[in-house]
């Protein structure tokens, strides 16, 4: 069987995407599961969570690039880390013939080897995120609880619809995620609300508290299960809604 892929995105920085990424691989990880997670991002914030050395070789810039296969550049603890030179790879990529459809083949050996397969996106519309999407079998899409929360959703969402349109057209929504939200403030409730009303039952039920304690376990690349297990509760409980939307509940 196949792993579920899934392309977590967002398309501003700072919605606790990575820390998503980051907790979701190690909350799947306790349940059992075979995770492997894959940074796309040329910020490489998921590799530094992982405590990966910015020299290790190879990266997924070298599986892009064509010069390694996945497997070779997974790191402990299960993690094809980025590379300062990410963003000169998707550079290169924009002339070639197939560049949306790399990732896709690069992880077709590796899809095997493990249950779920975690995306981090850079937060843009690039051809990193669209090959992120491509390879992927669900798109979960992290927001913020601010005024434009629903704007930066509904770009996702275009996104999405156009790479299933013209690349992959089992691609589904698995999500949107409310994170960084303080459900005791009328603001992040307002948010909420305005999500549900767009995307109804897509939205996830588990809300991500706000916290300092996130950038914290990241600088001591410590899962916020260990770090802060009362805030891990949230991630838990997004575990659960993950795993049963994708039929491993």
């Amino acid at each position: 069987m196949a792993a579920d892929t899934i392309a977590v995105l967002s398309l501003k920085g700072g919605t606790g995407k990575t820390t998503t990424v980051r907790t979701l691989a190690d909350a799947f990880g306790r349940a059992g599961l075979s995770v492997l997670t894959v940074d796309l991002d040329p910020q490489g914030n998921l590799s530094d969570y992982f405590d990966v050395p910015r020299e290790a070789t190879p990266t997924v810039a070298e599986v892009l690039a064509g010069d390694a296969k996945a497997k070779e550049a997974v790191h402990e603890p299960g993690i094809i880390p980025s590379s300062l030179h990410l963003a000169e790879v998707e550079r290169a990529l924009s002339g070639k013939m197939g560049r949306e459809v790399v990732l896709k083949k690069a992880l077709k050996d590796a899809r095997k080897g493990y249950d779920v397969i975690l995306v981090d996106c850079p937060p843009a519309l690039g051809l990193l995120t669209i090959n992120g999407l491509v390879a992927a079998d669900h798109a979960l899409i992290s927001s913020e609880a601010q005024y434009f929360a629903l704007q930066g959703v509904n770009g996702a969402m275009e996104l999405i619809e156009q790479v299933r349109e013209y690349y992959n057209d089992e691609l589904e929504l698995l999500g949107v995620l409310l994170n960084i939200a303080d459900m005791r403030t009328t603001h992040s409730r307002d948010a909420y609300t305005q999500l549900q009303e767009v995307f109804g039952e897509k939205v996830f039920q588990t809300v991500i508290r706000p916290s300092i304690a996130y950038a914290e376990s990241a600088e001591k690349a410590l899962s916020i299960l260990d770090y802060r297990p009362d805030l891990g509760d949230d991630y838990v409980r997004l575990a659960d809604e993950v795993l049963s939307r994708i039929g491993r509940g």
